[in-house]
């Protein structure tokens, strides 16, 4: 009986797509860092109202975060939805002996940390913030990856790539199934009309950028009036998107319209979110709210412990029980220190926590604070294993 490789090599084309996304996510990452960082520390300064003054600010229909959760990270979800149609179509997750192991991993590591927060406030009455420990942050990940894992095997960050690709999808059914609210169904009819012309665009070849802009546009206004997150448009929009080239076409939609736009998703959407999102006030008093707060140990817990049991004992049992067998370049060890690198949730963990907690502003920032705080100790965690098995593929 033949067996299939748990993290097989990439090849030809697939291996440029993998390795030209992980440096724009890498780039991604640390611009997310960079955003990050100067929102703490402007939210802990002598100039926190300012802060707290310009995120509350109205802009028309929203205000400058909700632009920011709501606006920017449409761009965000777009892609991830270009991407997992992608990979489901002509990617890693096309071949099911492929694709078993991330997704499994994938799936363990979303229920594991959902089911260990449950368990935490299960009493407290809180057990709506469940799915904050839920995602993995792909750009932080990738970040903190290429600064100390320079040596490691290319399967073991397309491993990550493809789990994070899954992972966003799970968060993406989060969003839509449990975080909406006040539903309306003719805008929501509206919005799945322009989807729909999109789609039919697509398929006729039609390329005109004016008509795609307002359609995107109007789509993601309706899906917002329809109680529905807006970033679900981006989502929708990217599923209908083409991904294979035609005879002849050198590259196909999908390919052009992210190159185009995952400079801007990286460099300018997910940092703006990063920079409203983040900008949680870290007094004395606060840290010792979180010591004893059941949602932030929930969080918490859910992110360094379920996130890597859940992910590695996903790939592990898989590869247990079925003919699948590591891949000779790799050992458990190296899986061992990624599955604590999917500890790190921020950009979709925020988003989350500000859906979950919705009108409790005191636990929506104690939420927050959670997921910065064990998203460092996850990425601190990672590099220390990282790095010793970057020395091993090093040496």
């Amino acid at each position: 009986m033949s067996t299939r490789r748990v993290f097989p090599n990439l090849l030809g084309r697939e291996r440029d797509f993998v390795a030209n996304t992980l440096r724009a996510e890498t780039t991604g990452g640390l611009l997310l860092l960079a955003a990050a960082a100067v929102a703490l520390i402007w939210a802990n300064s002598p100039w926190q109202d300012a802060y707290h003054h310009l995120r509350d600010l109205q802009l028309g229909p929203l205000t400058v975060e909700s632009w920011a959760s709501d606006g920017a990270l449409t761009l965000f979800f777009y892609l991830a939805g270009v991407e997992l149609k992608r990979e489901l179509v002509v990617g890693s997750l096309s071949k099911f002996s492929e694709a078993v192991v991330p997704v499994v991993a994938a799936i363990s590591g979303m229920v594991l940390p959902a089911i260990i927060y449950v368990a935490i406030n299960l009493k407290n009455g809180k057990p709506e913030g469940w799915a904050v420990p839920t995602a993995t942050d792909i750009a932080f990940a990738l970040a903190v990856l290429a600064i100390v894992g320079s040596s490691l095997p290319s399967a073991l960050r397309a491993f990550l790539l493809t789990l994070a690709v899954v992972d966003d999808f799970g968060a993406i059914l989060v969003i839509a199934v449990f975080f909406s609210h006040g539903f309306r169904l003719l805008p929501l009819l509206a919005a799945t009309a322009l989807i729909a012309v999109w789609y039919v665009l697509q398929r006729y070849r039609i390329r005109t950028a004016f008509l795609y802009v307002p359609i995107a546009i109007a789509a993601w206004w309706f899906m917002h009036e329809s109680g529905i997150h807006a970033t679900i448009a981006g989502v929708a929009l990217g599923f209908v998107t083409r991904v294979v080239a035609d005879p002849g076409e050198e590259h196909a939609p999908a390919e052009r319209i992210e190159h185009r736009l995952r400079p801007w998703s990286a460099a300018v959407a997910v940092p703006v979110f990063a920079l409203f999102a983040a900008g949680v006030t870290l007094s004395g008093g606060a840290l010792k709210q979180l010591l004893t707060d059941p949602v932030a140990i929930g969080i918490a817990a859910g992110l360094l412990v379920g996130k890597a049991i859940g992910v590695f004992g996903g790939s592990w049992l898989t590869a247990r029980f079925t003919r699948a067998e590591l891949n000779s370049d790799l050992e458990w060890r190296d899986v061992a220190a990624v599955s604590v690198l999917a500890g790190i949730g921020f950009t979709v963990a925020l988003l989350i926590a500000q859906l979950a907690f919705a009108g409790d502003i005191a636990q929506v920032e104690r939420a927050k604070a959670a997921v910065l705080i064990a998203s460092v100790l996850a990425a601190l965690a990672a590099s220390v294993l990282l790095v010793r098995r970057n020395r091993v593929y090093a040496d």
